[in-house]
């Protein structure tokens, strides 16, 4: 299978059917009208629309961004997305993981997820349109009143109206409890609503003919905090009995922002009631806003974290073709110095190879958890009750995980191309200024860290989602005995001891109640964690490659297999996971003490430090 310039289809191919076995979903009722061959033909038409239409566009969408009018109060989209959006419609992308019942097409979770890392490295700010869209409707199919439903679901999964997800405001961003939006209720059990919200991604477009807002507002007179806020439906349009638009709604768009990166996606700041007239309709039931929301934003986490590795897989793609083409300097392996492909310099093998080492992880670790979000919902009992508590560990670590290396990634990306790197007339530079939103919005990995540390481990009752976490490590390094090196599986093992130690001591502060000094750590701890799983996905590749060359190779040291990888793709590509397997575990996964070391260390500089510490601002 050829390579194209975003994602590795090999490599995905290989998670999906290979490490994972999504195909085997199709035994349970709920995805059996699916088959390896439905899935293989809808992921190689993602492969064609995301490389031939979607990709094209972003360069463009780039440099025009989104524009906002402030005579009518509108924006407009590049016109390369209307184009792309229209083929992604018409190609059934935008209802794929939505319930049949309402146009959707049910595919499972894991298969939707993999398709978003095409379109997410063939443009970010294109497929958030999507991703809110989607997340709104699941919001309704799960917490709407039947008249919500028949009135937007349909038009939403078919991609005809768009959606978004409406909590920041000017002074309520993390905070999200400090939200100072009203909502007053009306004789006939609707709601008039008044305030602002800002940051709101896809605010307004012209991609769709509506656009239905999730809204967090505080019903007058509900108490302060989270737990006062409810959620409403408010749509830009109203909609006529009959299903037609009607007048517009008093919520109007009072700006966009001017970004660093992402500048094709809107990112709007929304007033609300401005006349008085802005109605929406409580979703679920009152003060159970954040409750619904969550559902939404941990979907969104997901969204994020798939955003980040389709960035990174571009970046290192590009940053191949680039390496086997840019001549530079004599090859260092031969004699009379002769010129050679920079990436024939080991410092080039060295960036090119910890790239395709966190990429293959990230993508891993997303599918992972995508696939037991499919598996909480089709077991049964324990087996359902460890899938959801997988995937609620490793919300945090994929989004604040992904999006961190992110950063790091395309930054490594525009190292191999050097000066070119920096220029705007090469791509690179590009993801490296769309991808660095990822790591602050949908909450920010500081929040994503907490989330972690307290949430999902020390607060966790009996830390179940931590265990279900090391049992599964524990079956992969079970597996591995007597297929991968000693020294890989001792390090995985050797790490989860390693970790074990570290949690009992932060469980000790817990107990303390030092809860300042199990916050301030908690970054490192995300990081730690992250790498622990990181190491665990190279090992259970291993498990699988393994064999796998050696079906196809025999011995996999040595001059033979060199020669082999040659002139075989599949013995290349087996023996390429081989030896990113062996670079994390071997080599990157050494920082992971350092982490830990950090984590228990007991230094007290940062509880100890005050505001006056930090100079170089102007006294308040």
């Amino acid at each position: 299978m050829a390579l194209n310039p975003l994602v590795d289809s090999r490599d995905v191919r290989f998670v999906l059917f290979e490490i994972l076995e999504a195909d085997k979903l199709s035994k349970y009722e709920k995805f059996s009208g699916f088959d390896r061959d439905t899935y293989e033909a809808t992921l190689e038409l993602a492969e064609q629309l995301a490389v031939e239409q979607v990709y094209p566009a972003n360069a463009e969408a780039d440099k025009t961004g989104a524009k906002y009018d402030p005579k009518t109060k509108t924006v407009t989209v590049p016109e390369g997305y209307k184009a792309a959006m229209n083929l992604y419609r018409e190609s059934g992308f935008s209802g794929l993981g939505n319930d049949p019942e309402w146009g959707g097409t049910g595919m499972p979770e894991v298969v939707c997820r993999a398709i978003m890392d095409y379109f997410s490295a063939a443009a970010v700010a294109f497929i958030t349109y999507d991703t809110l869209k989607g997340g709104a409707s699941r919001l309704i199919e799960n917490f709407g009143s039947d008249e919500l439903k028949k009135i937007y679901l349909e038009k939403m999964v078919s991609g005809q109206w768009g959606g978004t997800m409406c909590l920041t405001e000017p002074g309520a961003g993390s905070d999200v409890g400090a939200l100072k939006t009203k909502a007053v209720k009306q004789a006939d059990g609707t709601y008039l609503l008044t305030g602002q919200k800002i940051f709101i991604t896809a605010g307004d477009n012209d991609m769709f003919e509506n656009i239905i807002h999730p809204v967090l507002a505080r019903i007058e007179g509900d108490p302060p905090g989270t737990p006062g806020i409810s959620i409403f439906i408010v749509p830009k349009y109203h909609v006529k009995p009959d299903g037609s638009l009607g007048e517009r709604n008093d919520i109007m768009t009072s700006g966009i922002e001017h970004k660093m990166g992402i500048k094709g996606s809107a990112t709007c700041s929304l007033s609300l009631g401005d006349n008085g007239k802005c109605v929406g309709w409580l979703l679920g039931e009152e003060r159970q806003g954040m409750k619904i929301m969550f559902q939404m934003m941990n979907e969104a986490r997901l969204d994020v974290a798939n955003q980040a590795s389709g960035c990174c897989s571009a970046a290192y793609m590009h940053s191949i073709t680039y390496a086997k083409n840019r001549i530079q300097g004599s090859d260092p392996a031969a004699k009379g110095g002769a010129p050679a492909l920079i990436i024939k310099h080991p410092d080039v093998k060295r960036m090119l190879l910890w790239m395709k080492s966190q990429v293959e992880a990230m993508r891993m670790l997303t599918l992972l958890a995508a696939i037991s979000g499919d598996l909480s919902h089709v077991e049964q009992g324990e087996k359902a009750k460890e899938a959801k508590a997988m995937l609620d560990f490793l919300i945090p670590l994929c989004k604040a995980g992904n999006t961190d290396l992110a950063w790091l990634v395309t930054s490594e990306a525009m190292q191999v191309y050097g000066g070119y790197g920096y220029c705007s007339e090469y791509p690179v530079e590009q993801f490296a200024r769309d991808c660095k939103i990822l790591a602050i919005y949908e909450g920010t990995n500081g929040i994503q860290s907490m989330d972690l540390t307290m949430r999902k481990l020390l607060m966790n009752p009996e830390m179940y989602n931590y265990s279900v976490f090391k049992k599964k490590i524990a079956e992969t390094i079970e597996k591995a005995k007597g297929i991968v090196d000693e020294k890989y599986v001792a390090a995985v093992r050797d790490g989860v001891t390693k970790m074990d130690a570290t949690v009992k001591k932060l469980a000790e502060l817990r107990d303390q109640k030092k809860m300042l000094d199990i916050l301030a750590i908690a970054t490192p701890l995300q990081n730690a964690m992250r790498m622990l799983a990181h190491a665990w996905m190279h090992l259970w590749s291993m498990t699988v490659t393994i064999p796998k060359l050696k079906a196809i190779a025999g011995d996999i040291a040595g001059e033979k297999v060199v020669n082999l990888v040659k002139d075989n793709m599949e013995a290349a590509f087996y023996y390429g996971r081989v030896l990113s397997a062996r670079f994390y575990l071997g080599s990157e996964f050494k920082h992971f003490q350092g982490y830990l070391d950090y984590i228990t260390s007991g230094e007290q500089a940062v509880i100890e430090a005050f505001d006056e510490i930090f100079t170089g601002a102007l006294p308040q």
